[in-house]
């Protein structure tokens, strides 16, 4: 069998895998502070005989997310939040952990607990609590204030602050759940960051996706002709080997 199959098979695979990450990324163009993952291929040498030395296979190199700000618009609603700048709201996980997100449009569940896409918002306490029936309001620095509460209803206190943290240069890995957090240990568990006073927040905005759908469609396009260019010469090989069979059962 002509080892172009396994060439052809490689690159078709990891276009196969690069598809499903641009469609992921347009799934989410309209997702409050997505950030859009990124995908690279590199050329490996096919690892084998010395006559195999000019040949080359595909292996995927995702090289994590992009972090580029997206843009910031005006809501008015007093839950919708975004960070400006470099920064993250602190999440708990499904495996309750600390995780990390940019989407910031908050609600409060039954319980009275502030909620980001159905994940606990973390304080500087942990899990936020907030009182049932209370107008709340967010400042710059993340504290959180409500009326409407407390002996006298209309005085202004304080319910908590969001944990925002920077990664800064040990940066944050995604996970399989959207999430991010830090670089896992040699025992696979992440360690929280701590919180940064340096992150400022705007109330009453939500920051969009970074994902530009153009770019992404056309990027879709370009892979699935890439992808059609692999199976063609993973065709090509199986027809050249069968017309060589052929001729070889002929002279035989």
């Amino acid at each position: 069998m002509d080892r172009m199959l396994y060439t052809a098979m490689s690159g078709a695979r990891q276009s196969m895998e690069q598809q499903a990450v641009v469609s992921h990324n347009l799934a989410n163009a309209s997702t409050a502070g997505f950030r859009a993952q990124l995908h690279a291929m590199r050329a490996v040498p096919v690892q084998g005989e010395a006559r195999l030395a000019t040949r080359v296979s595909v292996a995927a190199s995702t090289p994590g997310a992009d972090f580029t700000p997206g843009p910031i618009t005006r809501t008015g609603r007093t839950l919708d939040v975004a960070i400006d700048g470099p920064g993250f709201f602190a999440v708990q996980g499904q495996d309750g952990q600390e995780a990390y997100t940019r989407q910031g449009d908050f609600q409060v569940d039954g319980n009275g607990q502030l909620m980001s896409a159905g994940r606990p918002v973390i304080g500087e306490g942990g899990p936020i609590q907030v009182p049932l029936g209370a107008q709340l309001f967010m400042g710059a620095d993340g504290t959180i204030s409500g009326i409407g509460m407390g002996e006298d209803p209309d005085a202004l206190a304080e319910v908590g602050r969001l944990k925002l943290v920077e990664p800064g240069e040990a940066g944050v890995v995604r996970g399989d759940d959207g999430l991010f957090r830090t670089a896992p240990d040699a025992q696979g568990q992440s360690a929280p960051l701590p919180a940064s006073e340096r992150v400022r927040v705007v109330a009453g905005a939500l920051e969009g996706s970074n994902v530009n759908p153009v770019e992404s469609m056309v990027a879709m396009i370009d892979v699935a002709r890439r992808y059609e260019l692999q199976t063609q010469a993973i065709s090509d090989a199986d027809e050249n080997a069968q017309q060589a069979n052929s001729l070889l059962l002929l002279n035989g």
